[in-house]
Parts: C-alpha cells; structure tokens; sequence
C-alpha cells in the first residue's frame, strides 16, 4: 500500500473505497453506463442501450447491471459507454455502436480483455 503523504491521498483511498462498495451492495460484480444525454440519443444511444442488454440476456450474464445516465460531456464522441468491473479501473468506450456494444460485452465483460481501438478514457469520469 502506498504511504499516504496529504488528505488529498486520503480522500481518494476513501472515494475508491465506497465506490467498490456500492458495486457490492448491489450484488453485482460490476456495471455498464450508457450516456443518454440528447448528444447521445442522436447518435444512437438508444440502439447501443437495447444492444448491451441484450446481449448480456442472450450470455445469461446477471451479474452486470446496466445503468442509463445523463452526458458524460463527451459529445463528440457519442454513443459512449462506461465500463465498471469491480477491481478495475473504469474505462470509457466511446463511437460504439450496437455490433460494439457486442463486441465489449464479450472481450471486456466476458474474457476480461479491454477493447483497445474503442477506449476514449481511463479511470474515473
């Protein structure tokens, strides 16, 4: 474990904390957020939403919950998607459409692989 040298450090042990709790508590091992802001929506959120679920339904995987959420003000890059495994990092997928939503489902959600050409970020928004 890292020494904590401020509050600052403290604070951010503390966050990361009740973040990995609230996953817990919701008997899930993890999350996916689709930003449905009206950016979103115009680029296809929606589809990419239906897509997700879907396709979590076809695997039987009902250990993921799926969350819609306002713009992650990543406009330009819409559909966005965010990735939250408990013990990992976050990762914000961006330009997915519903085959990529497929996709991330399968390397990321199913094998663990994060989708590389898809990451827009790293951590949390």
């Amino acid at each position: 474990m890292a020494k904590i040298k401020s509050l600052e450090d403290l604070m951010k042990i503390k966050d990361d904390a009740v973040k990995n709790l609230k996953l817990r508590e919701t008997g899930k091992r993890g999350k996916i957020v689709v930003a449905m802001g009206t950016c979103g929506i115009a680029a296809g959120a929606k589809d990419t939403f239906k897509a997700v679920v879907e396709e979590l339904s076809d695997k039987d995987i009902d250990d993921i919950s799926v969350v819609q959420s306002g713009c992650f003000g990543l406009c330009d890059a819409e559909p966005t998607i965010e990735v939250k495994l408990e013990g990992s990092e976050p990762i914000v997928y961006g330009h997915v459409t519903p085959e990529q939503a497929k996709r991330i489902i399968n390397q990321h959600i199913v094998n663990g692989k994060v989708v590389g050409d898809l990451i827009i970020k790293r951590g949390e928004l």
